[in-house]
């Protein structure tokens, strides 16, 4: 048992490292390093803390090599303990070591043209794509679904349950004060700042130092209502199932504080108001968007996706994804490839973020009637497409790095929230607890958070 830990701990921090390898390339720094270290395997000479270039072309010398020193042990320690199709994966991540490394000497010696770059860093993503393959079937072996005597989503016992507690105050539902906060929460404003970051992350990506104070304030503001009119929309068609889950029971219309009648009007007028202020203080692309985005994810996704198919939740995320496609219309007019690519991070990040509510609620959704992951597939294979849908994400993010001008602090964010995104997974796969699950899901959006603050910040530096 503890030589498995060890395993399991030696191939994930081996995964990462091949990971920080595969975004430290893709970044510009590490392109002016090449320059100032020619020679191969060492630099001509010149030493560690030589100046700053010379220190990362040393740095990423070094860690390749620990890396490759990882990827053999894991082979090693793995050779008996784990089935075949582990040690296939892991055999494919060390073959591919020697093919990366010739690559990189030729890169650093003759000054490569960029297809040669391409594929030094095509391949550096396949070794960490072996080793994260091989992690996730490693994981799923290791840690099969344990029979429960309790629901997961059970909750322990109130404290207003016990005899001897006091009678609280009855919550008021009328008045100005309870009235405002049911309309407010119709527009679901936990999604509001996720969201909105991501769109200002994608206009700080297209114009950099450029961008107007007006934009961003008249795109964020259009993205607001966007988002609440969705949101109202949602609470309508799900008013019903709503009253049959705990989490949502207490929502404005499944406890009917807030009229069907009277909550259709706002989201219509939630949706006019956005349109009209993408139209008039932004672009018409922008408000064709917003439109895109507001109809699919009140009736594409909540109409037809998450009530009919378990991959609601994959299919689903091109709604969190628009956002990114929107910023960047409103700062350009158009839409570029980093959008795309930003679009693909969030695309990727949203099953790996919202499998673990699935989880953590998954009698809950069973009572709703929605065909989650872990309710029609079971809670193993969802554990192990977070991880899938994980190492996908970080792969966007590397491709991000390659198509735009993005710094080190982007890099490193990537690295150190995602290494503490895959731990929250692993003790998820042990633990397999309603905690564990909400604890990946925190780390997750931690995650996507500093990784769209780290893109504003290094874009507008530049």
């Amino acid at each position: 048992m503890a030589d498995r830990s060890r395993f399991l701990a030696v191939l994930a921090a081996t995964t990462m490292g091949a990971y920080l390898l595969v975004i430290a390339g893709a970044t510009t720094a590490l392109t002016d390093a090449t320059a100032a270290c020619s020679t191969w395997p060492a630099c001509g000479g010149a030493y560690p803390f030589a100046g700053t270039a010379v220190t990362i072309a040393w740095t990423h010398r070094l860690l390749a090599a620990l890396v490759g020193v990882g990827a053999l042990a894991s082979v090693v320690m793995g050779w008996r303990s784990e089935p075949p199709r582990v040690r296939g994966a892991l055999l494919v991540a060390a073959g591919l070591y020697p093919v990366q490394v010739g690559i990189g000497a030729v890169v650093a010696t003759t000054g490569a043209p960029p297809t040669i770059s391409a594929v030094h860093l095509l391949v550096g993503t396949l070794i960490f794509g072996g080793l994260l393959v091989g992690l996730a079937w490693s994981l799923e072996r290791r840690f099969p679904t344990r029979e429960r005597d309790e629901p997961l989503t059970k909750d322990p016992e109130p404290v207003r349950d016990r005899p001897d507690a006091p009678t609280p105050e009855p919550r008021s539902t009328t008045g100005l004060r309870a009235t405002l906060g049911a309309y407010f929460s119709l527009m679901k404003p936990r999604l509001m700042w996720l969201l909105c970051l991501v769109a200002a992350a994608a206009m700080a990506l297209a114009v950099g130092p450029a961008l107007t104070v007006d934009t961003i304030v008249a795109t964020l503001l259009g993205g607001t209502l966007a988002i609440g009119a969705s949101g109202t929309f949602n609470h309508v068609l799900e008013r019903d199932v709503d009253q049959r889950m705990k989490r949502t029971a207490d929502r404005p219309l499944a406890t009917e504080i807030v009229s069907v009648r009277n909550a259709l009007a706002f989201g219509v007028l939630l949706g006019l108001a956005s349109l009209a202020t993408f139209y008039v203080f932004v672009n018409a692309l922008a408000a064709l968007l917003g439109l895109t985005a507001i109809v699919f994810y009140s009736v594409v996704y909540t109409l037809v996706l998450k009530p009919n198919t378990v991959q609601n939740t994959v299919i689903g995320g091109a709604a969190g994804a628009l956002p990114a496609l929107i910023g960047w219309a409103a700062a350009t007019g158009e839409i570029g490839l980093p959008a795309l690519v930003l679009a693909g991070v969030i695309f990727c990040w949203t099953p790996a973020h919202f499998y673990n509510l699935a989880l953590a609620y998954k009698d809950d959704y069973e009572r709703g009637g929605f065909p989650m992951m872990p309710v029609v597939r079971g809670e193993r294979l969802t554990r192990k497409h977070i991880v899938y849908y994980l190492g996908a994400t970080l792969v966007a993010a590397s491709l991000l790095a390659a198509v735009d001008t993005l710094g080190w602090l982007f890099a490193a964010t990537s690295v150190v929230f995602g290494a503490i995104f895959l731990r929250e997974v692993m003790r998820l796969h042990r633990e397999q607890t309603r905690s564990a699950a909400m604890r990946s899901f925190h780390a997750s959006n931690a995650y996507l958070g500093m990784l769209l603050l780290a893109i504003i910040v290094d874009a507008l530096a530049l």
